[in-house]
C-alpha cells in the first residue's frame, strides 16, 4: 500500500519521534499529528523535578523550537483528542467532530494517572498539573503523598526541600519492591525517612477527603494537599470496538505493529520484546523516543522492517540520589551488589531473571560504570559469566 497520508496520535515525545523519523526517512506525504493538549510537544520527566521546584520554567520543557515543528510540515491538530478508530475505514475520528483519513497510523496517546475515591486531589501528568501543584508548595505546608513509587518520591524529594511537611503513604510493605527487590526498595527509601519525612509503608488510603486523606483503617490523615502518585493507566478507550487488539495498553508484535499498518510506540504500546522473550510496556522517556522511531521506520519501510529490542533505560533524582537502571528488572529472580555499598547509598545492583542478567541498578555511581551492564543485558550473558555474587541482596 503506498502511504500518502500517516496519522500520528500522541503529541508528545514517542508521537513527535515517529513524526520526525518519518521525514528525516524521506516521508513526503501528508503527516498529521494529533494532541489532546492545546501545546506543542514538550519534555514529561522534568515536570517531577527541576520544573515542580520552580528551578526550570515552561518554555524549557519544550522538546523542539517552533521553527523546527514548522520545518516539519504537519498538519498539526493539537488540543482536540482523538475519540475513535475506524480500522475497515482507516479513519481516526476526533472529539471536535472531524475524521482523518489514514494509510498508516501511530498510535501514541501515551498513559494517565490512576485517581482515589474523592475529590480535590492533584495528580502529576501534565504542564498543567505540575504548575497547580508548585503553586501551593510552600514551608509549612501539609503535603500527603498516597505512592511511593519513583513519580511520588520525586515530588517528596521536592517539596521537602521546599520546606514542606510531608507524609509519604505507599500500600506495599517496601516500596519499589517489586521493581527493585526489597533490600534496594528498602535503601533508597530510607533517604526519606532520614530527612524526616512521615513514610508509613503498608497501608491503604480508601480516598481523599476535604481534610486529606481517609485510610483502609478510617484514620484521616490531614493535609492541606494531597498528591494522588499510584501509578497509570494506558490511554486505550477511544480504541475500544476499533478491533484492535487491547491488554493494559495497545498490544503489538516485536516489530510494534498491531494491525496491518498501525503501529503503537511510547507508554501506551505493549509489544514483544525478543531480547527478554516477554511482551512489556514500558513507561521510561528513552523508550517513548525510541519506540516512536523504530515504528515509524517499520510503518514507511516493511520490507526492511526490524524487531524493536531495546535495553530498557530509566533514571530518577531524588535528594542527593543519581538513579539509573538498564534492563527488565521486574519478576527478577535475584539480585546483588557486584560494586559499591548499599550502606553508603554507592552501588551497583545486577539482576538475574532465569539464567542470565535482566537489569542493572546503580546510585550515586558514574554512568560509564552502569552502562558497562547495559552491554551484558543486550547480550543476554550468562550470570555467572557476568556475575561475582560479592553481597547477594535476596530475591525479590
Amino acid at each position: 500500500m503506498t502511504l500518502n497520508r500517516i496519522v500520528v496520535v500522541g503529541a508528545s515525545a514517542a508521537g513527535l519521534a515517529a513524526a520526525e523519523t518519518l521525514r528525516r526517512e524521506g516521508y513526503d506525504g501528508t503527516l498529521t499529528l494529533v494532541g489532546d493538549e492545546p501545546l506543542a510537544p514538550y519534555d514529561r520527566p522534568p515536570l517531577s523535578k527541576q520544573l515542580l521546584s520552580a528551578e526550570w520554567e515552561p518554555e524549557r520543557l519544550t522538546l523542539r523550537p517552533a521553527a523546527d515543528l514548522a520545518a516539519l510540515d504537519l498538519d498539526l491538530r493539537l488540543g482536540v483528542a482523538a475519540t475513535g478508530l475506524e480500522l475497515a475505514d482507516r479513519t481516526v475520528r476526533l472529539a471536535d467532530g472531524s475524521q482523518v483519513p489514514y494509510d498508516g497510523l501511530i498510535v501514541a496517546t501515551g498513559v494517565r494517572p490512576r485517581k482515589l475515591p474523592g475529590e480535590g486531589a492533584h495528580v502529576l501528568r501534565t504542564l498543567g498539573d505540575a504548575l497547580t501543584l508548585r503553586d501551593q508548595l510552600a514551608p509549612g505546608l501539609r503535603l500527603v503523598i498516597v505512592g511511593a513509587g519513583f513519580l511520588g518520591a520525586e515530588a517528596a524529594a521536592v517539596a521537602w526541600r521546599l520546606g514542606a511537611h510531608v507524609t509519604l503513604l505507599e500500600p506495599a510493605p517496601v516500596p519499589l519492591a517489586h521493581a527493585v527487590g526489597t533490600r534496594v526498595g528498602e535503601l533508597l527509601t530510607r533517604a526519606h525517612v532520614d530527612r524526616g519525612i512521615d513514610l508509613r509503608c503498608g497501608v491503604g488510603v480508601s480516598e481523599v477527603t476535604e481534610d486529606g486523606v481517609r485510610l483502609a483503617d478510617g484514620e484521616v490523615v490531614e493535609a492541606d494537599e494531597v498528591l494522588v502518585a499510584v501509578g497509570s493507566r494506558p490511554n486505550t478507550e477511544w480504541l475500544e470496538g476499533s478491533g484492535l487488539p487491547l491488554g493494559d495498553g495497545v498490544v503489538c508484535d516485536e516489530y510494534c505493529e498491531a494491525a496491518r499498518n498501525v503501529y503503537a510506540a511510547g507508554d501506551v504500546a505493549r509489544w514483544y520484546n525478543p531480547l527478554f522473550g516477554t511482551s512489556m510496556r514500558i513507561e521510561h522517556r528513552t523508550n517513548a523516543a525510541e519506540q516512536g522511531m523504530a515504528a515509524a521506520r517499520n510503518l514507511f519501510r516493511p520490507d526492511a522492517r526490524k524487531p524493536f529490542a531495546p535495553v530498557p533505560y530509566f533514571w530518577s533524582d531524588q535528594y542527593d540520589m543519581k538513579i539509573q537502571a538498564y534492563g527488565y528488572l521486574r519478576g527478577h529472580d535475584e539480585v546483588a551488589v557486584v560494586e559499591g555499598d548499599l550502606a553508603e547509598r554507592r552501588f551497583v545492583a545486577a539482576y538475574r531473571t532465569g539464567d542470565r542478567v535482566a537489569g542493572a541498578l546503580s546510585v550515586g555511581m558514574p554512568p560509564k560504570v552502569i552502562r558497562q551492564w547495559r552491554q551484558a543485558i543486550a547480550a543476554g550473558t550468562a550470570w555467572e559469566e557476568a556475575v561475582r555474587v560479592e553481597a547477594a541482596v535476596g530475591e525479590g
